[in-house]
C-alpha cells in the first residue's frame, strides 16, 4: 500500500510538472514578454497539456514509469524516460499535424527536454526522501525465515525495492540447514535455530515487525509454532509460495471462503510479438553491421596478424535447445594474460559483435537470454531449462546487471526468467539502451578492475550485516540458553 501511494504521488508531480515545463518551453521560445493571458487563452494550449496528461498516464502505467516497480536502478530509469518521452513527443507532434494544429517544432524540442529531465529529478527527489526514512530507522525491520536460494533472493529483491520501506536485519533457521548452507549461510543468520521459546518475545523486543517465510517446508510444527506466537506478539508474517521454482507463472490470488488459493497462469505471449521481434531484429542489426564494417575491419585485420584469424566460431544452445555456431572475435575470454588490445575488445563486449551475423541468420535476437554452451545446457535445471523457450540475445537484462559468462547459470537464469514474464518491443529497446550505459560503465573502471584484479586473492568473506550486531549478539546468546529438543 505504502508503494502504491508512493507510484501515485509521483504521477501526480509528473503532471502537475507537465504543466509548468509547457509554460517554461513557451518563455524559452518566445521570450519573457509575451502575453501570458493572450497565450494561455489560445485554443492549443489546453488541449495540447489535456493530449499531453492522457498520453502519459497510459505510459506511465504500461511501462511503469514510476522508477521503483522493476527495482530502483538509475541507468533503467534514464532508459526508460527517454524512451517514453520520445514516444510521447512523436504522438503530440502526429496529432498536432492530423489535428491541422499549429506547434512550435523548438518549443516541442525544449518541451520535451524539460520533461525529460524534470522526470528524472522527480524520481531522484522520491529515492532521496526514501533514503532519509532509511537513515532515521523508519522502516519496517524484516527477519527471513529460510536458508536457500530462495531467502537470498527475497533479501535482493527487497533491497532493490527501496519504496517498499522494509530492512532485512537477518536469517533464521536450523542448525542442519546453516551446517547444509556452509559457513556463509551461519555468519549471516540471526540465530541457527528455529526455537520458539522466547524467540518471539525477543524479535519483538527488537523492533521487528515482520518474519518472511521462504523455506520448502513452511508447515513444519516448529514452524507453525514460531508463526503461531509471532502472529500473537503482533508480529506479521508473509509466505512465498513454493515451489517458487515456477518462474514462468503470473500467480493470481483467489479467496475461496477465506481459503488463499494461489492460481498460476502461463506468462503466454501473442505470436505477433514475435514477428514484429523478428522485424526488429534484421532492420537493426542490418543498421547496425553497415556501422560496424569500417570500424572492425582494421581490428579484425589487426587479430589476423597477431593470431593467425580475426574470427573464431563457438558451438551454443539455441532456441528450443538447437545447437547452432556462434561467431565472435578471436580473443579469448577475461583475456588477462593477452595484450592490452585483446583486454579492451573483451571488456568493452565489442567481441560479441559479430554476432549480428548470427541475428541476421535467425539464430539469435538482439535482447534474450545469453546462449550458453552445449554441456551448461545439458546441465540444466527444469527450471533454468526455461531459457531455452525464446531466441537467444546478443544481450539481455542479466548482462545489463553487469552478468557475463563466468557467473553462473541460475544467477543469469533469475534475471532472464524475468525478462520472459514481461516481454516487449519497448522492453528490448531499453535494454539496449542500458547495454550501451553499461558498457560505457565498464569501460570508465576498466582501469580500476585491471588494477583491482592483479592484487585480487580467492578468500572467503566472513561478515554479518552491519548496523545490526547487537541483535545479532542478543538473538545468538538467546538461543544458547534454549533447550535443542524444540
Amino acid at each position: 500500500m505504502k508503494a502504491r501511494r508512493l507510484h501515485n504521488w509521483i504521477l501526480l508531480a509528473d503532471l502537475l510538472w507537465a504543466g509548468v515545463a509547457l509554460v517554461l518551453a513557451e518563455v524559452l521560445r518566445y521570450g519573457l514578454y509575451w502575453n501570458v493571458a493572450e497565450r494561455l487563452a489560445t485554443h492549443n494550449f489546453v488541449p495540447f497539456l489535456a493530449a499531453e496528461w492522457v498520453v502519459w498516464g497510459v505510459l506511465f502505467s504500461v511501462m511503469q514509469l514510476d522508477g521503483f516497480r522493476r527495482g530502483w536502478r538509475f541507468s533503467a530509469i534514464v532508459a526508460h524516460l527517454s524512451l517514453a518521452v520520445v514516444f510521447l513527443m512523436a504522438v503530440l507532434l502526429a496529432g498536432a499535424y492530423l489535428s491541422q494544429r499549429y506547434v512550435s517544432r523548438l518549443a516541442l524540442g525544449y518541451f520535451g527536454a524539460l520533461l525529460f529531465f524534470g522526470f528524472l529529478q522527480v524520481r531522484w527527489m522520491a529515492f532521496g526522501w526514501l533514503q532519509s526514512r532509511y537513515r532515521r530507522g523508519d522502516v519496517s525491520r524484516i527477519v527471513i525465515l529460510g536458508s536457500g536460494p530462495v531467502a537470498s533472493e527475497v533479501a535482493l529483491k527487497l533491497d532493490r525495492h527501496p519504496e517498499m520501506l522494509c530492512k532485512v536485519v537477518g536469517f533464521l533457521y536450523s542448525e542442519v540447514d546453516a551446517v547444509e548452507q556452509g559457513s556463509g549461510a551461519r555468519n549471516r543468520a540471526l540465530i541457527t535455530g528455529i526455537s520458539t521459546l522466547g524467540v518471539t518475545e525477543l524479535l519483538h523486543q527488537q523492533r521487528v515487525t515482520e518474519l518472511i517465510l521462504a523455506m520448502a517446508r513452511p508447515t513444519m510444527p516448529e514452524v507453525l509454532n514460531l508463526v503461531a506466537r509471532c502472529r500473537k506478539q503482533g508480529i506479521g508474517v508473509s509466505l512465498v509460495p513454493q515451489p517458487y521454482e515456477l518462474y514462468l507463472s503470473k500467480p493470481n490470488l483467489i479467496d475461496l471462503d477465506g481459503l488463499p488459493l494461489l492460481q498460476l497462469r502461463d506468462a503466454s505471449t501473442s505470436d505477433m510479438f514475435y514477428r514484429w521481434k523478428r522485424i526488429v531484429d534484421v532492420g537493426g542489426a542490418s543498421l547496425l553491421t553497415l556501422f560496424a564494417i569500417p570500424v572492425f575491419l582494421p581490428v579484425v585485420l589487426a587479430l589476423k596478424l597477431a593470431k593467425g584469424r580475426g574470427f573464431r566460431w563457438e558451438k551454443r544452445c539455441g532456441w528450443e535447445g538447437r545447437e547452432f555456431s556462434m561467431l565472435r572475435l578471436n580473443v579469448d575470454r577475461d583475456p588477462h594474460g593477452g595484450t592490452r588490445f585483446e583486454r579492451v575488445l573483451w571488456q568493452s563486449s565489442l567481441t560479441e559483435v559479430p554476432q549480428l551475423w548470427n541475428v541476421l541468420c535467425g539464430d539469435m535476437s538482439l535482447v534474450g537470454p545469453r546462449p550458453e554452451s552445449p554441456d551448461r545446457a545439458r546441465r540444466y535445471s527444469d527450471w533454468q531449462r526455461q531459457r531455452l523457450s525464446v531466441r537467444p540475445g546478443i544481450t539481455g537484462l542479466a548482462q545489463v546487471y553487469g552478468l557475463r559468462e563466468q557467473h553462473s547459470s541460475e544467477e543469469k537464469a533469475r534475471f532472464d526468467l524475468q525478462y520472459l514474464l514481461h516481454p516487449s518491443l519497448m522492453t528490448d529497446l531499453s535494454l539496449v539502451v542500458q547495454t550501451l550505459w553499461t558498457l560505457v560503465t565498464r569501460l570508465v573502471d576498466y582501469p580500476s578492475l585491471a588494477k583491482s584484479h592483479k592484487r585480487y586473492v580467492s578468500l572467503e568473506a566472513e561478515s554479518t550485516p552491519s548496523g545490526d550486531n547487537a541483535v545479532l549478539e542478543a538473538l545468538h546468546n538467546a538461543h544458547r540458553a534454549q533447550s535443542g529438543a524444540n
